[in-house]
């Protein structure tokens, strides 16, 4: 989708509903493996909706429609995640990351992802000033979602095991950067 303008709003309590249906998704519950059910999305973004985690949750949106949901989060504010990364890669001081998932099954494919991306980490950019870079893993097998990455500017920097998202997965992960 060449050119697609996308803009972002916070997640909100309203939301939900939709977004326990994206979870539903085969393609993205294969990935994403959350449970759908409302009292498990509740539990997992009402802490972000009250203020509790300092995860921001936002829809992307176009023509104002929202098609995705993306996370973004400072390392900083997750010191467990940077010890499980220290062997695999050095997480940058002051880095951010972001989560992200297309979930109209329209939208999927036709460049929407890489589209919501880098205009998620420009606004990242602009919202954290000291960040000098932003560093993804992605579980090695979700094919679509690193190369979503890579059209939206980011660079392969390593490979090693993680935790993966889903149970059923390898520990087997790539790691992505984009740096300002």
């Amino acid at each position: 989708m060449p050119g697609l303008e996308v803009a972002f709003r916070p997640l909100e309590r309203a939301d939900l509903p939709l977004l326990a249906r994206w979870l539903a998704e085969p393609l993205v519950a294969r990935w994403w493996a959350h449970d759908p059910s409302p009292e498990a999305v509740e539990a997992d973004f009402g802490p972000v909706l009250a203020g509790d985690d300092p995860t921001e949750v936002a829809l992307a949106c176009t023509g104002g429609r929202p098609f995705g949901l993306l996370q973004r989060y400072t390392f900083a504010d997750n010191p467990e995640y940077v010890a499980e990364f220290a062997p695999v890669y050095p997480v940058p001081e002051g880095a951010l990351s972001i989560d992200y998932l297309i979930g109209e099954p329209s939208m999927r494919g036709r460049g929407a992802g890489a589209a919501a991306i880098a205009a998620f980490v420009a606004e990242g950019w602009a919202r954290y000033p000291a960040a000098r870079d932003v560093v993804v893993p992605v579980a090695a097998g979700n094919v679509a979602s690193w190369r979503a990455l890579e059209r939206a500017g980011f660079t392969r920097v390593a490979e090693g095991p993680l935790t993966p998202d889903n149970p059923l997965d390898p520990p087997d992960h790539v790691v992505y950067r984009i740096s300002r």
